[in-house]
């Protein structure tokens, strides 16, 4: 089994903004594939199975910047290594909607990388990076405002086009 983890934060007040990238792309998935999401308390996660392709979707509960406290907990449960998981999350210095995927690597000051690498002990684990670029927006607000805005009408025209991506890649991975 694969464990694919959404990055997000809970809460209807985040909805579309872009550190919730990770949340709607497994949102958009879970939809395409008729997925039921369910609480689970015990992972303080809300996780939808894919059967078909034999992969847990995982959006935590824990708030973006702790995730890795639900990942361990899961990897735990399952009896999976750090490699079984898949990480996508949101990016601001990439272009928007530039999909990049590394098999490992450092975290580049994302929170919620930190805190999986924290707590599974390693910075080897696969993570899909999706870029959510507006330098001239970024530089009006600053870096915490920009992860907590929604797009802009032009991006949100993008978005279907980006998480058809993102979902053939999960299907393929």
């Amino acid at each position: 089994m694969k464990v694919i983890v959404g990055f997000g934060n809970p809460g209807s007040k985040y909805n579309f903004t872009r550190h919730n990238l990770g949340f709607l792309a497994l949102d958009f998935y879970a939809k395409i594939h008729q997925l039921d999401w369910q609480n689970k308390p015990k992972f303080n996660a809300i996780v939808a199975k894919d059967d078909e392709h034999d992969l847990l979707l995982v959006k935590a509960q824990t708030y973006y910047n702790e995730v890795g406290l639900s990942v361990r907990t899961i990897l735990d449960f399952y009896k999976l290594k750090a490699q079984d998981i898949l990480v996508i999350c949101d990016d601001f210095n990439l272009e928007f909607g530039k999909v990049r995927f590394r098999e490992r690597g450092s975290a580049g000051g994302n929170n919620g990388l930190k805190s999986i690498t924290t707590h599974l002990g390693t910075d080897d684990f696969p993570r899909l990076r999706i870029g959510t670029a507006n330098d001239s927006l970024r530089s009006k607000i600053g870096d915490t405002d920009f992860v907590l805005s929604r797009f802009n009408d032009a991006e949100y025209e993008k978005l279907p086009e980006v998480l058809r991506e993102i979902g053939d890649f999960i299907v393929k991975y």
